[in-house]
């Protein structure tokens, strides 16, 4: 998101400085303290690259007119410390115990949802702003789907099981996608169920085959057991034309148009009955729903919008 964000507003003609990795590409100015992303180099320690990131920015707070935080609550603590405004966009909240920071810099800071359904009653909120897709790199097809897709990580939350039992239910086949994030879970619950007919799995999948599997699915089944703040698979399902059928949990309404975009159903029967009828949603609708609602283009100005709420508080009172 950071990164189509940064490429949408070069383009529309900001100055925008990028704090990431060193090889990271962008159309930005790049200043980074760390090579490569610790996630990917077992030389960097976390804790020392996190605080040399965040220090690198806020040292350097007088050359902007505006710093964006995407990288959760710490940055918060150096809010205080320089007059550059701070905005940020909370990407979920991955535990009610960091809440308190939020909090404390409520009302120093400006604080962008990701959608409705994430918003903390304890803070105030500058906007809700939905993420937005290149939609180039998803390929849009009016065929009809081969086959029911589940495509995101192995969880219990992320409706694994859940998938499997709508396969076998409706007799038609499933295919697995995503990497293991839970081990145990996969080996006692997931794995047994692998016959390679009717449920398969296929592993991790990149962008280079991400567009095909998911353009020849029949229909995405995100049967989650949790609030999701958004769910950005569902988006781009629906991009390549494939319906979604999704428990009503979190934000799904604010992405699924029920009956028109896919379903939004209560349980498995339910669910396997939504696969029966999902030939009745339009796959052109599915993908004009999204140039609509969650192209990057759109996501990029609603962030200029807020931008100039902060900066240029009266023009932004007129939008």
């Amino acid at each position: 998101m950071v990164s189509l964000l940064t490429e949408e507003l070069v383009q529309m003609g900001l100055d925008i400085t990028l704090f990431a990795s060193g090889d990271s590409q962008t159309s930005g100015k790049l200043i980074s303290v760390c090579p490569r992303p610790y996630s990917e180099d077992a030389s960097v320690e976390p804790k020392v690259a996190e605080c040399l990131h965040i220090s690198e920015v806020f040292e350097r707070a007088a050359d902007f007119d505006l710093i964006h935080n995407h990288f959760d609550f710490l940055p918060l603590t150096y809010s205080g410390l320089v007059a550059t405004p701070v905005i940020t966009t909370i990407h979920g909240f991955s535990s009610p115990s960091i809440v308190p920071v939020y909090r404390k810099y409520n009302g120093r800071c400006h604080y962008v949802a990701i959608s409705a359904a994430d918003r903390s009653p304890d803070l105030d909120y500058l906007a809700t702003i939905h993420h937005g897709i290149d939609l180039e790199k998803f390929p849009f097809s009016e065929a009809e789907g081969q086959y029911l897709l589940f495509f995101g990580r192995i969880h219990p939350e992320k409706g694994v099981y859940e998938a499997i039992q709508v396969a076998h239910k409706t007799g038609i086949k499933l295919i697995i996608a995503g990497i293991v994030q839970d081990q145990d879970y996969f080996d006692s619950r997931i794995a047994p169920q692998l016959d390679g007919t009717t449920v398969e799995y296929i592993g991790a999948v990149g962008p280079d085959r991400r567009g095909k599997l998911l353009s020849r699915a029949a229909a995405l089944l995100h049967l989650i057991s949790f609030d999701e703040p958004f769910g950005l698979s569902m988006v781009e399902s629906m991009a390549c034309g494939t319906p979604v059928i999704a428990f009503n949990r979190g934000s799904i309404p604010e992405i699924i148009r029920h009956d028109e975009t896919g379903y939004i159903v209560s349980d498995i029967d339910q669910a396997s009955e939504a696969v029966a009828a999902i030939s009745a949603i339009s796959r052109s609708a599915c993908r004009n729903d999204v140039e609509r609602r969650f192209s990057s283009a759109r996501m990029a100005q609603d962030y200029v919008t807020a931008y100039r709420k902060i900066l240029e508080p009266e023009a932004g009172n007129e939008q």
